[in-house]
């Protein structure tokens, strides 16, 4: 009867160690650094290359590939914007757009007022109406290395953007 109730014991034991080492924890998890983010984003940015992109970058640093060009003014601080968008993490998962957040698809906004993320902000200069970019923004002109709702740390955001209108600012 002991040797039954020992074998028991030792049964649920290594069953129950067994068990847990097979749940998902956090340990488990990928979790981004800040090498791993540029890691991704070299290759992100060379397939793009890859495929006869031209990249270009704003003075902060964002890249952008200019899918149009625009005819119009270029966008200034205090400038109501009209825009369409569409967010992406690097590995092409939506995580934001226009289409889901208004009825018309469009976004308007006063330029650096508040401002938005600092790399979306910065790509906006380098748009003209009518343009057309894919801005690539790594996590230090994002959100870093504390990320921010859906958006994980140390995670480049990709932004399809597209500059409907621009209206002066009344200063």
């Amino acid at each position: 009867m002991k040797t039954k109730v020992l074998f028991m014991l030792i049964a649920g034991v290594f069953s129950t160690l067994f068990m847990s080492s097979c749940l998902d924890t956090d340990d488990d998890r990928d979790i981004n650094t800040a090498a791993i983010e540029k890691v991704k984003l070299k290759t992100y940015l060379d397939s793009l290359v890859a495929k006869g992109h031209d990249i270009d970058t704003t003075e902060m640093g964002i890249y952008y590939v200019r899918i149009e060009d625009g005819d119009g003014d270029f966008a200034q601080p205090g400038d109501t914007l009209t825009v369409g968008y569409a967010g992406y993490f690097i590995d092409g998962t939506i995580f934001d757009s226009s289409e889901i957040n208004s009825e018309d698809g469009k976004m308007e906004f006063v330029l650096e007022n508040p401002p938005f993320i600092a790399g979306w902000d910065d790509v906006m200069k380098v748009m003209n109406e009518g343009a057309k970019v894919q801005a690539m923004i790594p996590s230090e002109f994002a959100y870093g290395s504390e990320g921010y709702g859906v958006v994980p740390p140390y995670e480049t955001l990709v932004f399809v953007i597209e500059l409907f209108d621009i209206k002066p600012s009344q200063e």
